[in-house]
């Protein structure tokens, strides 16, 4: 053994030779070959733009981690970046994928998606997981769950953290949609978190939005919101597998009867409601047929251009939110006057409302004629 080696700090004292296991001290290692390379590299936008475009998956990965990083000093490389390509995208059909926790939304795109790429598609896989509010760690594991899809030569799958970010969607997921389009993919599946009131984001950012529902569950109007299912273009049942199948039957009857009694977007487009499984792909094929027909649908009454409108229009908005939000962080005059009136206002000495005024005066964002007479 080492000289070096030390025993654990969980070992007690005088612990005897049973206690065998011993921390080492780390060996000093030189980086490895063309480390330095790769990361300069990373940052070179026209290589970044010439791989992109060739549809080399190396080069999308790390300009989609350009894109996402919180540096500062990416910022502007990403921004070139994303001008550069964006003549080059906006020719890929847009799915947003939602669903509750455990109604299979990654097995039932590992099917589809591989059907797609059978069939001389090329697939793009935007996978968002949740982020711990503690931690703010993910575990990324949904590429796990697309193991047949993973070996496709036409797809690419990027499971990306929601970061804390609402609507069931990652920070950059606009952009990321930017760039694969811009790498030749034809189909981007976009996997939500989960579903509930705040998921409808994604809606304003896909062409097509699929919500997908499993039988069993209870209460199923109850426990789908009214709001996300007004919103959905297609709904299907999933895991209509053996003995499962007479519940998700009925189920299938319950939305499609429910549906007469909803808002729906369109009223030119009734959503259909089908079963499937993603695990025999039973029914995985007829969903995708009603993609391809919502999407000859929107193409012929305009509505398809109306949502790429709204959708680059939403983006401008939420970077707008998110640069003030940004530049009111940043102001240390605010920082200081924050933390000031936090404590006034967990004392109850001044309001909430008055302690935001107060700050949104510090940092030049109330005109005069707003401030209370």
């Amino acid at each position: 053994m080492s000289a070096e080696s030390t025993p654990p700090d969980w070992v007690p004292a005088g612990g005897g030779p049973e206690f065998a296991t011993r921390v080492v001290g780390g060996v000093p290692q030189p980086a490895a070959p063309g480390a330095a390379a790769a990361r300069a590299r990373a940052l070179d936008v026209p290589s970044l733009v010439a791989g992109i475009k060739a549809g080399e998956r190396g080069a999308l990965a790390r300009g989609i981690t350009l894109i996402e990083s919180r540096s500062a000093a990416h910022r502007g490389a990403a921004e070139r970046l994303l001008n550069v390509l964006m003549p080059f995208s906006g020719n890929a059909w847009r799915i947003g994928i939602t669903g509750a926790p455990g109604a299979g939304k990654s097995t039932f795109i590992d099917t589809l998606g591989t059907r797609l790429c059978e069939a001389g598609r090329k697939v793009a896989v935007l996978s968002v997981d949740p982020s711990s509010p503690i931690s703010h760690g993910s575990i990324l594991g949904d590429k796990t769950r697309m193991e047949c899809l993973s070996r496709q030569p036409g797809a690419f799958i990027r499971p990306s953290p929601s970061g804390g970010e609402i609507g069931g969607v990652a920070r950059r997921t606009r952009e990321t949609i930017t760039l694969c389009e811009a790498a030749g993919f034809e189909i981007v599946l976009v996997e939500t978190v989960g579903v509930g009131q705040s998921e409808v984001l994604v809606r304003e950012m896909v062409d097509c939005f699929l919500l997908l529902m499993i039988a069993g569950a209870g209460d199923e109007l109850q426990g789908i919101k009214k709001g996300i299912v007004e919103l959905a273009d297609i709904l299907a049942v999933n895991k209509a597998d053996g003995e499962n199948c007479t519940r998700v039957e009925a189920t299938r009857l319950e939305f499609e009867r429910a549906l007469h009694y909803f808002s729906i977007a369109d009223e030119a487009w009734h959503p259909p409601v089908l079963a499937c499984s993603s695990l025999s792909s039973e029914g995985v094929g007829e969903v995708w047929v009603q993609v391809e027909r919502f999407m000859s649908h929107a193409e012929l009454t305009g509505q398809f251009a109306e949502r790429r409108h709204s959708q680059s229009l939403s983006w401008l908005s939420a970077l707008l939110e998110q640069g003030l939000h940004e530049a009111f962080s940043s102001k240390r005059e605010v920082v200081a006057l924050r933390r000031a009136l936090e404590l006034e206002v967990v004392a109850g000495n001044v309001s909430a409302p008055y302690a935001a005024r107060r700050l949104l005066e510090a940092a030049g964002l109330v005109m005069e004629n707003n401030k209370p007479q």
